[in-house]
């Protein structure tokens, strides 16, 4: 009798732990979740979220699919601007709209401004451009730039949460050092483009910088801007028909959310094809980090140049 009791005691509480084993962990809230970090463009945060890791949780301000050039922050904007502790810009007249928008929002935060630090490209001398170009912000779309844009999040954040400071730097080097192998497999990428076809007409004046890097020249945009609201005029649209045809480029490069018809106008006058789809301030659906969309787009480049 008293062995059937032990027994059964026994199997109680062998079944009481195999069951405990198998329960899942408990979730757990960030560090740090009092702070309040909010990011403009949905890159940067993805960007911040590596560094930040589980210490803290970064939101994004401009939706999906909207562009932040032209952006008109919401009454909601401001608020959520307002409640943050942290706010994170690509800067470099970027978000043109951002300082009035902050006085509007009043109060006290940390800005960290991705792009602090870098200088802007100068155009080379065939690249049709707005006579009134004050500098291309697009430094993300060389993800080397990335790693620089890491470093200020990552010195940022320490500055914001000190306590969090190794947590940043040690999340900070494990992305930096994804960020290398990805300008690697561009690289590899690219080199299945013959060079006379490393020839990029876009939408607005966004990849200088990628061009820059591996080996592309630019021909011209559409909108010889480096912000996607501005307009071609007559005359612009003229020349780089002229100039599309002399080079024998063999595409046109859109961003998503980017009006065809000119594209499409141009494309007829010259016979290139139009490809679009392309992610340059937005992460995606299909698309959903800052890596992933550096290889959507390196991806849709090459196909069409290859």
């Amino acid at each position: 009798m008293i062995d059937r009791i032990f027994r059964f005691f026994f199997t109680l509480i062998l079944s009481s732990l195999v069951l405990s084993s198998c329960s899942p962990a408990p979730q757990t809230q960030p560090a740090h979740a009092s702070l309040k970090i909010l990011a403009i463009e949905s890159f940067l945060a993805d960007i911040a979220q590596h560094v930040s890791g589980d210490r803290a949780a970064i939101d994004t301000l401009i939706p999906a699919g909207s562009e932040p050039h032209a952006y008109q922050p919401t009454p909601q904007d401001v608020a959520r601007i307002a409640e943050s502790d942290v706010l994170i810009i690509n800067g470099a007249h970027l978000e043109e709209w951002l300082d009035k928008t902050l006085e509007n929002a009043g109060g006290q935060r940390l800005v960290i401004e991705a792009s602090a630090g870098l200088t802007s490209r100068q155009p080379s001398p065939n690249e049709i451009i707005d006579p009134d170009h004050i500098g291309d912000p697009h430094f993300w779309l060389d993800p080397n730039h990335g790693i620089h844009y890491v470093e200020n999040i990552r010195d940022g954040l320490s500055q914001a949460d000190p306590a969090g400071a190794a947590v940043y730097a040690r999340n900070a080097e494990t992305y930096i050092s994804q960020l290398k192998e990805l300008d690697g497999w561009i690289q590899a990428q690219v080199s299945q483009i013959p060079e006379k076809n490393r020839q990029l007409v876009t939408n607005h004046e966004s990849f200088g910088y990628f061009a820059d890097r591996y080996g592309f020249t630019i021909l011209g945009t559409i909108i010889p801007s480096t912000s996607s609201a501005a307009s071609p005029s007559a005359r612009q649209m003229a020349a780089l028909i002229d100039h599309i045809r002399a080079s024998g480029a063999r595409a046109i490069f859109l961003e998503t959310n980017s009006s065809p018809e000119l594209a499409e106008q141009i494309a007829q006058e010259t016979g290139v094809q139009v490809v679009s789809g392309l992610y340059t301030h937005a992460t995606s659906q299909s698309a959903p980090g800052y890596i992933e969309m550096l290889k959507h787009n390196v991806t849709l480049i090459v196909q069409a140049l290859k």
